[in-house]
């Protein structure tokens, strides 16, 4: 299911490069780092987005990759959110006409020729998907992009886009805090051959561990529900219940997290969010575990989704170009 058209075969984890958009010139050293880490360490899928902090994210990758084969990585790039000035997103651009614009910018900044998998990050309700997948497909032909992937869709679009031009990845989010994919969004991919690239695994920090008074009383607020006055102490209790499970286990909660994801199929690849080669070194351990079917009814058994409060990941949804629900 990994090996790619190139003959690339992919790592079982990804490295999600989010966190490599900030100005901050330590940021961006260490954001080179985790990547050069990350190839000495055997992962060759890098993921991210042309709205990563403007673009920033890509000119770290184009930094890092310096020096390494073009067929000896794998570029996984989202686009169409706009970004403000001030870093904040406020709509969406999938428009076909505008397409191969922002795969312009993309191979300038990333210098690159080609991208391995590109997809827009949303759908906008306003155009129908065959549009945008068609105009993906047309850089496909011109061999500006090998693959074309979709982000954050469901079931149903999933269908249409891949009778307009073979989808090869859907990426979504998936942890022990959101498993909502298993439902009907998992079967579809798997009955059309699509896998599947997983966010969030550690459900926004919720399963990284080490949860204060403090660090409780910080984390309360913002954009995700998870994390609301009203809902973070209950998930709190929810993932403690699950640590005891990883340290009954000898690994941490977030090796357990990982670990988890990976028991649900090869045709899954969860995405690790860091530029700490430590964190990194700690998820990759976690491809050496094997979960028995009785570990993953305890591991879900620790977290009944009837319990958890609060959504994952806000619902945004947009229509031409503007929000209409979150």
């Amino acid at each position: 299911m990994n090996d790619q058209p190139s003959g690339l075969e992919l790592s079982g984890i990804g490295l999600g490069c989010g966190h490599m958009s900030n100005v901050n010139e330590a940021v961006k050293s260490a954001g080179v780092a985790a990547i050069h880490t990350a190839f000495e360490s055997g992962i060759n899928h890098l993921n991210t987005g042309d709205f990563y902090g403007a673009g920033r994210s890509e000119m770290v990758i184009a930094e890092a990759l310096k020096g390494y084969k073009r067929d000896d990585y794998f570029i996984s790039l989202k686009f169409g959110a706009l970004n403000t000035p001030s870093g904040s997103l406020y709509g969406l651009d999938v428009s076909p006409h505008h397409v191969k614009n922002f795969l312009a910018y993309s191979l300038t900044r990333l210098n690159l020729d080609y991208i391995d998998l590109y997809q827009p990050a949303r759908i906008d309700l306003g155009i129908p998907v065959e549009e945008t997948i068609g105009a993906i497909s047309d850089l496909v032909k011109a061999g500006y992009v090998r693959q074309i992937g979709v982000s954050q869709v469901d079931a149903e679009t999933l269908r249409r886009a891949h009778a307009t031009h073979p989808i090869s990845w859907v990426e979504v989010e998936y942890s022990l805090f959101n498993r909502s994919i298993e439902k009907e969004l998992l079967p579809t991919a798997r009955e059309l051959g699509i896998g599947v690239v997983a966010f969030g695994a550690l459900a926004h920090g919720l399963l990284a561990g080490q949860w204060t008074d403090e660090r409780i009383e910080k984390s309360k607020g913002g954009y995700v529900p998870l994390f609301f006055e009203e809902n973070i102490g209950k998930n709190v209790a929810l993932a403690k219940k699950l640590e005891e499970i990883a340290v009954k286990k000898q690994m941490t909660l977030s090796q357990l997290a990982f670990a988890w994801i990976l028991s649900k199929g090869e045709d899954i690849i969860p995405l690790i969010g860091t530029v700490s080669p430590v964190h990194l070194q700690e998820a990759l351990r976690s491809l050496d575990i094997h979960l028995t079917e009785e570990d993953i009814r305890e591991i879900e058994d620790a977290i009944p989704e009837q319990e958890i409060a609060g959504a994952s990941f806000p619902n945004m949804q947009f229509r031409n170009g503007k929000t209409v629900s979150v």
